[in-house]
């Protein structure tokens, strides 16, 4: 089994996503030993954004790219072999403004290469990411669940299912921001739902 670990909060350390994120991949790693657990964390290691050089790259031939093209799209296909040797992913995803982080959307777009983890049919787009399980810990300085704040949730299951991975488990802490009773609460319900998930 392989194991991938991304973590997408702008913080290496103190992030409540990469700890409910780690507290996961434990668990996964208990129930299965011998599983291989590569991390990637978008703070520490950040992925370059997509920028007009970058497009060019990618829709450059690969014969005819530059060695600067050739370079960076090279940086996306490490991502994609990434996910496509995972069994399971996990993503630690913060909240920040309503929405995922510019690091997390950076691996998104990284991985989302037409041809490799989605193709077009002729009723329209297929994920070519399947068999993989995926789970999301979320974190939140509100109260977002179920409400129509919760924009970042839309996005996540909208792009995972897009690429085919549709066996998602999601993880929340909400109220992070709102004093050290609502943190305490928020991760014994976020520890709670793990145990859930992973019997």
């Amino acid at each position: 089994m392989n194991i991938l670990q991304i973590n997408s909060s702008a913080r290496s350390t103190g992030s409540e996503s990469t700890r409910l994120a780690d507290a996961i991949v434990a668990k996964v790693h208990a129930a299965n030993p011998t599983a291989v657990v590569t991390r990637r964390d978008l703070a520490s290691d950040p992925h370059p954004v997509i920028d007009e050089p970058t497009l060019q790259a990618l829709f450059t031939p690969a014969d005819q790219r530059t060695a600067a093209q050739a370079a960076r799209v090279a940086l996306d296909d490490a991502l994609i072999a990434q996910a496509l040797a995972a069994d399971v992913i996990v993503i630690g995803a913060p909240t920040y403004n309503f929405g995922i982080t510019a690091q997390l959307k950076s691996w998104f777009d990284a991985i989302a290469r037409a041809g490799v983890t989605f193709k077009y049919g002729p009723t329209g787009p297929v994920g070519l990411l399947t068999g993989k399980k995926v789970y999301v810990a979320l974190s939140r300085g509100g109260m977002h669940r179920d409400a129509p704040t919760d924009t970042q949730l839309a996005h996540v299951k909208m792009f995972l299912s897009f690429l085919g991975m549709t066996d998602v488990q999601y993880v929340f802490a909400e109220g992070l921001g709102m004093g050290p009773e609502a943190v305490a609460k928020a991760q014994a319900q976020a520890e709670a739902e793990i145990n859930a998930v992973l019997v």
